[in-house]
C-alpha cells in the first residue's frame, strides 16, 4: 500500500471511530475532570490573552475545556472534524459556535486572541504538522497565543509500534503507531520545537504531565 492511500485511509478511519464509538462516551470516561497540569497551562494562555478575547479549540471534542474559557469571559468557537463530537458538545453548550472541519482545512485569518489543541495532536500525521501550524499562526491575531499537547510514548513502545507495522507491511515511519486498528504519532521534543519555529512560533513555555508535553507559544508577529 502506498503512503498517500495509507494516510488517508487511517483519517478516515480515526473519524470513523470518534462518530461511531468514542463520542458516545467521551464524557463519561474522560469528560468529567480537568488534568492538573491541561488546566494550569490553560490558565496561562487565558492570563495572557486579552480579558474577553476570543480563543479557538481546535480538535474541541466534547468542549471539555469550554466551561473554563466561558467562565473566564472568553468567546469560544470550536472546530472538529468528528460530527458526533461537535453534536455533543452543542448539546451543552448551544451559545459557542462550532464548525465542522478538520484542523488540516481551517480557514480562519487574523481571528482569534488564543488557540487550544488538546489531547488531538497524536491523531495528526508528520506530513501534516507543519500545514496544520501554519494554519495556527494565519487563524491568530499578531503575538496571539497557542497552547497545544504532545502525548508521550515509551521508547520501548515506539519501537514495538513499528515492528509489528513493518511486519503488516504498513508505509509507517518511526513514531506512528498503526497496528491496532487506529493511528497514533508521538513526535520528538526536537522535532516539535523545529516545527513551530518554522511556523512562526516562539516557545514561552514548556511542562510535562498527565501523560503529555505541553507548549504554550506565540506567533512571532
Amino acid at each position: 500500500m502506498e503512503r498517500a492511500e495509507w494516510l488517508k485511509a487511517c483519517r478516515q478511519r480515526n473519524e470513523t471511530r470518534m462518530d461511531t464509538l468514542i463520542s458516545p462516551i467521551y464524557d463519561e470516561n474522560w469528560g468529567g475532570y480537568i488534568n492538573k497540569t491541561h488546566l494550569h497551562m490553560l490558565n496561562r494562555l487565558l492570563d495572557a490573552s486579552p480579558v474577553g478575547g476570543s480563543v479557538l479549540d481546535a480538535a474541541c471534542g466534547t468542549g471539555k475545556y469550554w466551561p473554563v474559557l466561558l467562565e473566564r469571559g472568553f468567546t469560544v468557537v470550536g472546530v472538529d472534524q468528528s460530527r458526533g463530537m461537535l453534536q455533543q458538545a452543542q448539546g451543552k453548550h448551544p451559545e459557542v459556535t462550532v464548525r465542522h472541519m478538520g484542523m488540516q482545512e481551517l480557514d480562519f485569518v487574523d481571528e482569534f486572541d488564543g488557540i487550544i489543541c488538546l489531547d488531538a495532536m497524536e491523531n495528526v500525521f508528520p506530513e501534516d504538522w507543519p500545514r496544520i501550524l501554519a494554519n495556527f499562526a494565519r487563524a491568530l491575531h499578531p503575538y496571539g497565543f497557542l497552547y497545544f499537547t504532545v502525548e508521550l510514548e515509551s521508547e520501548e513502545n515506539l519501537r514495538h509500534a513499528y515492528e509489528e507495522g513493518k511486519k503488516l507491511q504498513l508505509p509507517l515511519a518511526y513514531g506512528e503507531h498503526g497496528h491496532e486498528g487506529y493511528y497514533h504519532y508521538y513526535p520528538s521534543d526536537e522535532q516539535v520545537c523545529n516545527w513551530f519555529t518554522e511556523a512562526g512560533f516562539s516557545l514561552l513555555s514548556t511542562d510535562e504531565g498527565d501523560g503529555y508535553l505541553h507548549y504554550l507559544v506565540s506567533r512571532q508577529h
